[in-house]
């Protein structure tokens, strides 16, 4: 996310109320987490085990809780919860904005395009030209829909991250404050859920179809031409590459990658990388030949045991 303009560093610790390592002018230009920060970036980090790649991670600013020699070019933010802090800007530079209407006045709607009835459009999403916006569809604030959109009753664009710090009092929430972009000519089906990014964008590319049912995580980027069956789950901040299918009940981990024209057969758990032009099955996940084949020498089991005891 960026910033509506450019901070200072020194700000930026007003803000929050923490220590800085910097000069008081450093440029701050936006937030974001790790694998999406840009230069001008703060990102956060509160455990041991990331520091390293949190300081040598593209951001320019990093929200530590604790004070380590600070990289060249770089500057800290010194915190005692960089979690809670790292909320306080989210609320800060995105705040809550309460809906007046059931299309709110800073929506952009493209021309051609139908909204059905009951349909709910939220605070400065974009809709581009000839979409149809079934009706109960619900878009988030900030949602950004590009031309010949198709999407199916029951679905909602925009919720929030699934992205909790256990905390001994309870489950501490991260406040999302990104997006949802749809780009040109992509179909979402019935009862899908797609939330946005926790600090960038959930994106799905151009000619991608989506079955009923279908949840997408943050920070998700799915590419051109995929085709995605219904009740799959895909976690947070993966990326699957254009041309890839998905069957039905597939489930992923978070933080993978699908290459591309990848095929995954119905009721696998994708568990990790895989790479393009191969078909896969299965939980852990192998390609399906050689999946296939361990079913089929499993079923000789029984038939191979009666053969010893004769």
């Amino acid at each position: 996310m960026k910033f509506p303009k450019p901070q200072s560093l020194k700000t930026i610790a007003a803000l929050i109320g923490c220590d800085y390592v910097g000069a008081d002018d450093f440029q701050v230009l936006g937030m974001n987490e790790i694998h999406v920060v840009q230069n001008g970036d703060i990102v956060f980090v509160d455990h041991p085990k990331y520091y390293d790649k949190a300081l040598a991670s593209k951001a320019t600013i990093v929200l530590i809780n604790k004070k380590v020699d600070c990289p060249e070019g770089k500057a800290l933010l010194i915190s005692d919860d960089p979690f809670r802090d790292f909320n306080r800007l989210s609320l800060h530079f995105r705040p809550f904005e309460r809906a007046t209407s059931t299309v709110a006045v800073s929506a952009e709607i493209g021309e051609g395009t139908i909204i059905q009835p009951n349909a709910f459009i939220g605070n400065n999403v974009k809709i581009g030209k000839n979409c149809l916006i079934h009706a109960n569809v619900c878009l988030y604030d900030n949602c950004v829909l590009g031309d010949n959109v198709i999407i199916h009753s029951g679905s909602v664009l925009g919720g929030d991250a699934f992205y909790y710090k256990n905390r001994a009092e309870g489950f501490d929430k991260l406040i999302s404050c990104g997006r949802v972009v749809i780009e040109d000519n992509v179909e979402i089906g019935a009862l899908c859920t797609i939330d946005k990014g926790v600090t960038g964008d959930t994106t799905i590319r151009k000619g991608t179809k989506l079955d009923n049912q279908v949840h997408v995580g943050h920070d998700t980027v799915i590419g051109e031409k995929c085709l995605i069956a219904s009740q799959t789950g895909i976690a947070g901040c993966v990326i699957i590459e254009d041309e890839v299918t998905l069957w039905g009940q597939v489930g992923t981990n978070s933080g993978i990658t699908i290459g591309k024209k990848a095929v995954i057969m119905g009721q696998t758990g994708v568990t990790k990388s895989v790479p393009g032009g191969k078909s896969y099955f299965g939980t852990p996940i192998e390609e399906s030949r050689e999946k296939l084949k361990q079913l089929a020498y499993v079923k000789k089991i029984p038939f191979i045991l009666k053969k010893l005891e004769e």
